[in-house]
């Protein structure tokens, strides 16, 4: 069985099993992980690859959602492997879940000397546009903030994730740093800063909500 339909298939039996019961006020996350798979992302200078900082940062926030906030959010991930999933499948999986909130996890490059995280919605006036830029405020200022990355702001892109979700629920694209900058590529080396960056964004979903 293709692994898009192995997706699908767990995403349905899951929303069996919920709208079997009575659901509790949990909202229901989905994080885009990046890449994966044949697709790597973007090289850093130092030779760490895109997938695996934003897979790495994406199991954090599953296992911090779990320790710290005692498993409030229902959290999902569109890959928790190595594993390549078209940009289709993905938004169609947060539609099969029924998602409350989409983040996207991304880190950028740049041929030129460039540093910072930025926040990207969609470019259009669709349903939850609103709402997508006041959860990509929260994000960025906790992360920036709280981690003393540079505020590169809130930005809008034709984002084929953020295309196919925000009509649906609120959604946000997140780049969490260059890896072509020597700093920030290193920064992701350590896992306390991987914990603090999962957090940070974390937080910054739970902000929303609130």
């Amino acid at each position: 069985m293709k692994l898009k339909n192995v997706l699908f298939l767990l995403a349905m039996l899951k929303m069996c099993f919920l709208f079997g019961q009575n659901l509790d006020a949990r909202k229901r996350i989905v994080i885009d992980v990046g890449h994966g798979g044949k697709d790597s992302g973007a090289i850093g200078i130092n030779g760490i690859q895109e997938k695996d900082v934003v897979l790495y940062i994406a199991q954090e926030i599953i296992r911090l959602n779990k320790t710290i906030f005692d498993d409030k959010l229902d959290i999902y991930l569109t890959r928790y492997s190595d594993t390549f999933i078209a940009l289709s499948d993905r938004s169609r999986l947060a539609k099969a879940l029924m998602a409350d909130v989409l983040v996207s996890l991304h880190c950028n490059a740049s041929p030129y000397y460039s540093k910072g995280i930025e926040v990207y919605v969609h470019n259009s006036e669709k349903l939850h546009i609103k709402e997508s830029i006041a959860l990509g405020t929260t994000i960025l200022n906790e992360s920036t903030q709280k981690l003393r990355f540079e505020k590169r702001g809130l930005k809008s892109a034709n984002f084929q994730v953020l295309r196919e979700t925000v009509g649906f629920c609120p959604s946000v694209l997140v780049e969490i740093g260059f890896v072509t900058n020597m700093n920030e590529a290193d920064y992701f080396l350590k896992l306390s800063n991987i914990r603090a960056m999962a957090l940070s964004i974390l937080v910054g979903i739970y902000n929303y909500l609130k």
